[in-house]
C-alpha cells in the first residue's frame, strides 16, 4: 500500500510540476497563432539546413519553455510549414537553451561552471545535428500524427508518400474542412461565419499572411483564450497519462539498481540517462535534482542527466506522441541518446 501511495504522491508532483509549464508552451503557441505572423519568422531561417536548425536551435531563447510546454510552440511552427530543421532543432534545445534554465543551472552549479556551458553547448550541438539530419526528410508528414499531417501545408509532393496515404490525408482534410468542429488547436474559434481555419492544406488563408491580425484586439484575445482551451484539453490528458507512467516507473523500478551502476565511467552515464529518462524532472529544476549526485557521480554522467532527460523524458515521450508517429520518436530517442552519451563519454575520459 506504501508503495501505491509513494506513486500517487509523485504523480500529483510531477504533474503540478510540469501543468503550470504546459499552460506557459500553450500560451505562448496562442500567442504565435493569434499575434505574430510566424511566416515572418520562418522565411527569416536560413534557407541551410545545417543553419536553420542551429537557428531553430536558439530560438528557444524568444520562447523560454520547458520539455512540457515546447510540444505545442513546435507543432504549431510544424503545422505552418517550418522547415524540419528548425522545428526539431526548437524542439530538442528549447527546454534548455534558454535564460531560465541557465540561470537555474547556473545557481545549482555555480561552484562548476563547466557544468552549466557545456550543458548548453552539448544541447546546441545535439539539437543542431538531430535538426539536419531531420532536414534529409523533405516532407515531414509520413512521420506525424494524421491530425497535425493534414494541417502541415503541402509545397511540394513527397516521394515518401504513397497513394494510400495521400488518399486517406485527403479524405481527412475534406472532414476537416466541412467539420464546425475545432480539431487539433487549428481553427480559430469564432461565430461560424467569420471562423477561420489556417491551418487546412487546401485553405487560400495558407498563402496569405495571418488574417486574424487584422482583427481587434479584444477580439484576438478571446479568440487566443478559446485555443488555450482547447490546447489544454487536448495535450492535457497526454501529460497526465504520461505522469502517471513516470510515476510508476519510479516506484516499480529501485532507485538502488539504477545507482549502484554510477561508479563507472561509461555505467554512470548509462545510469544517469536512464535515470533522467525515468524521474522526467522539469528542466527548470533538474539541476538541482542533480546536484544531490554531484559528489559521487562522473561530471560526464551528469552532463548526461542534464542534457538528455529534457529531450526525451517519459513524460515528453508521451506529449511527443500528440505530433509524431512511433517511429519519427524512436529516431529522436535514439539520436539523441547516442549523442549524448558520446559527448559525455568524452568528458570522463578526456576532460575530467
Amino acid at each position: 500500500m506504501d508503495r501505491w501511495n509513494n506513486a500517487l504522491t509523485l504523480f500529483f508532483s510531477l504533474l503540478v510540476e510540469a501543468m503550470p509549464f504546459l499552460l506557459l508552451g500553450v500560451l505562448f503557441s496562442s500567442a504565435l497563432l493569434l499575434f505574430v505572423d510566424e511566416r515572418k519568422l520562418i522565411a527569416a531561417v536560413p534557407k541551410n539546413p545545417f543553419l536553420g536548425a542551429l537557428a531553430g536551435s536558439l530560438i528557444g531563447c524568444l520562447f523560454p519553455v520547458c520539455e512540457c510546454g515546447n510540444v505545442p510552440v513546435a507543432r504549431r511552427l510544424i503545422t505552418q510549414g517550418a522547415p524540419a530543421s528548425m522545428a526539431i532543432g526548437f524542439l530538442l534545445a528549447a527546454p534548455t537553451v534558454n535564460p531560465i534554465v541557465f540561470w537555474a543551472t547556473w545557481t545549482a552549479f555555480r561552484d562548476q561552471p563547466e557544468i552549466v556551458f557545456l550543458r548548453i553547448a552539448f544541447t546546441l550541438v545535439i539539437a543542431t545535428l538531430i535538426g539536419w539530419v531531420f532536414s534529409a526528410q523533405a516532407d515531414l508528414r509520413p512521420l506525424l500524427q494524421p491530425d497535425v499531417a493534414r494541417a502541415v501545408p503541402a509545397s511540394r509532393p513527397s516521394p515518401r508518400l504513397s497513394r494510400r496515404e495521400a488518399r486517406r490525408l485527403k479524405k481527412q482534410a475534406d472532414v476537416a474542412e466541412a467539420s464546425p468542429l475545432l480539431q487539433g488547436g487549428t481553427f480559430l474559434l469564432g461565430d461560424k461565419e467569420s471562423r477561420v481555419q489556417l491551418d487546412n492544406p487546401s485553405s487560400a488563408a495558407l498563402l496569405m499572411p495571418n488574417p486574424v491580425l487584422s482583427k481587434p484586439l479584444s477580439e484576438r484575445f478571446r479568440l487566443m483564450l478559446d485555443n488555450v482551451v482547447q490546447e489544454l484539453r487536448e495535450l492535457g490528458g497526454v501529460l497526465i497519462l504520461g505522469t502517471a507512467i513516470a510515476a510508476l516507473v519510479q516506484v516499480l523500478i529501485p532507485r538502488e539498481v539504477v545507482l549502484s551502476l554510477g561508479q563507472g565511467q561509461i555505467s554512470s552515464i548509462l545510469a544517469m540517462m536512464a535515470l533522467a529518462w525515468i524521474v522526467s524532472i522539469c528542466s527548470t529544476v533538474d539541476a538541482f535534482f542533480a546536484l544531490a549526485f554531484a559528489s559521487t557521480f562522473t561530471t560526464g554522467s551528469l552532463l548526461a542527466f542534464l542534457v538528455f532527460g529534457p529531450m526525451v523524458d517519459v513524460k515528453n515521450i508521451a506529449l511527443m506522441f500528440s505530433v509524431f508517429r512511433g517511429r519519427a520518436i524512436l529516431y529522436l530517442f535514439l539520436l539523441a541518446g547516442q549523442l549524448t552519451f558520446l559527448l559525455t563519454l568524452i568528458v570522463n575520459l578526456y576532460v575530467y
